[in-house]
């Protein structure tokens, strides 16, 4: 199963965005903050880091950093309201993908899907949300 570490200060859309997220099969851990995320990095494989990218602490860009020091395997993608932070993760974190808010669930698990169209985990076989 494919292991999806989610940073999102947020209570309401780190809940949401989870269940969407094992509705469709995936193994979801959820933290608030990337501090809470590093330690879980260093100790656990995650195939997928999926970062708000403004949180307190720690945003998602050095989040991000932090996980290609740890684990470079892990694939990233961000997710954010803001177009200039968008801009800024491009150019700061070029290998990974950015989901602008606001964006449908089934957006967001069709963008995991392309992420691991080759994986052999890939696809639960459930409709998407």
């Amino acid at each position: 199963m494919i292991r999806i570490l989610l940073a999102e200060d947020e209570e309401a859309m780190r809940t949401y965005l989870a269940r969407a997220l094992e509705n469709n099969g995936y193994e979801v851990v959820a933290v608030d903050r990337g501090t809470e995320a590093v330690p879980l990095l260093e100790s656990q494989h995650f195939d997928l880091l999926l970062s708000d990218i403004v949180m307190p602490e720690m945003d998602g860009i050095e989040l991000a950093q932090r996980c290609a020091e740890i684990s470079p395997a892990t694939k990233v993608m961000f997710i954010t309201g803001f177009a200039a932070v968008t801009l800024k993760a491009n150019r700061e974190a070029p290998q990974a993908r950015v989901l602008s808010k606001p964006f449908h669930l089934r957006d967001l698990v069709l963008e995991v899907e392309r992420l691991f169209e080759d994986h052999p985990l890939a696809g639960s076989g459930q409709p998407l949300v």
